[in-house]
């Protein structure tokens, strides 16, 4: 079984991209002064990214304490049962929490790790205890609560 073919990517196209990752706001003029090309080269490109899919969506990196999400915390969550509906029934759970903004399954110890934001311990602690630990599914649960992030979601290489 062979991979899809991934179209190559010449250097204005990783230059383009790492230039939206920064600032999706770009329009097609700005790109086109970044990249030393027209605007319309610069509009076509990013039209070409988007339709192969190396661009996904656009998205506002918003402020959580701002928002009053103080609490950011790490749960990873080892299941009792891999009994396939009893996984989907978990990972439909997920998808209706707000809280819960990545979700990811895992080698090793945990079947999950979840990054959550909460407005504080208590928050958090309802997630935990009312939510995640009820389910027929789950063992067992354990969180880190964030401290303090060195380094801020970054741009993803290119």
């Amino acid at each position: 079984m062979t991979e899809p073919r991934t179209p190559a990517l010449d250097e204005t196209d990783q230059r383009l991209l790492a230039a939206l990752q920064k600032d999706g706001r770009l329009s097609a003029q700005q790109l086109g002064d970044l990249l030393h090309l027209s605007p319309s080269q610069a509009g076509r490109r990013r039209q070409r990214l988007e339709a192969e899919g190396f661009i996904e969506h656009y998205t506002a990196r918003l402020n959580p304490a701002r928002l009053g999400l103080t609490v950011q915390a790490f749960v990873q969550v080892e299941m009792a049962t891999h009994q396939p509906d009893q996984a989907r029934a978990f990972a439909r759970l997920l998808a209706t929490r707000p809280e819960v903004i990545s979700a990811w399954t895992l080698t090793g110890e945990a079947d999950y790790l979840l990054r959550v934001y909460c407005p504080d311990l208590a928050a958090l602690n309802l997630l935990l205890h009312q939510v995640l630990l009820p389910h027929p599914a789950v063992a067992r649960v354990r969180s880190q609560i964030v401290m303090d992030q060195l380094k801020p979601d970054a741009p993803l290489p290119t």
